[in-house]
């Protein structure tokens, strides 16, 4: 039998969702496809400002076109103790060079893959956050995480 799983502090709810996704860099990205599918692939974020996340993608690949078609899309970050994050928002395409370079600048696996922060392959993606939710390991419960639009955490964190 499974062990009940630890309570949830709910006033700290933003600390323990940004633990989860510390503790689990590489989450689940779903898009839509153009015939309505749901579409899931392993991703890694360029950076996390907060629930802000940055994503690269190819020009080229499927995920861009569905992320184009719709850009509703929703992250599952899940660690080691079965804690999950799911960050549902939408997929803003950034085309500023600027932020692309400082991003460029402090991935060496894009370095390595694109050449070039000019490839026209690269494609950069904010995906700005709706909703917030976490759940512990098993508890079948979500808790809506709080945050503001500015993306820190609530005020007195």
């Amino acid at each position: 039998m499974m062990p009940a799983p630890a309570p949830v502090d709910t006033s700290k709810l933003a600390d323990l969702a940004l633990y989860t996704m510390k503790r689990a860099p590489f989450p689940m990205l779903a898009t839509v496809d153009r015939e309505g599918m749901p579409r899931v692939r392993p991703i890694s974020p360029l950076r996390n400002d907060v629930f802000t996340v940055w994503a690269a993608s190819l020009r080229s690949s499927n995920k861009t076109a569905e992320v184009e078609n719709n850009s509703a899309v929703e992250l599952c970050y899940m660690d080691e103790g079965h804690d999950q994050v799911r960050i549902s928002g939408r997929a803003e395409r950034i085309e500023d060079r600027e932020t692309k370079l400082e991003l460029w600048d402090s991935t060496p696996l894009l370095r390595q893959f694109l050449g070039s922060v000019d490839n026209p392959e690269f494609v950069l993606y904010r995906i700005r956050p709706e909703r917030v939710r976490f759940m512990r390991e098993w508890a079948l419960e979500y808790f809506e995480v709080p945050f503001r639009e500015e993306n820190t955490l609530p005020d007195g964190d």
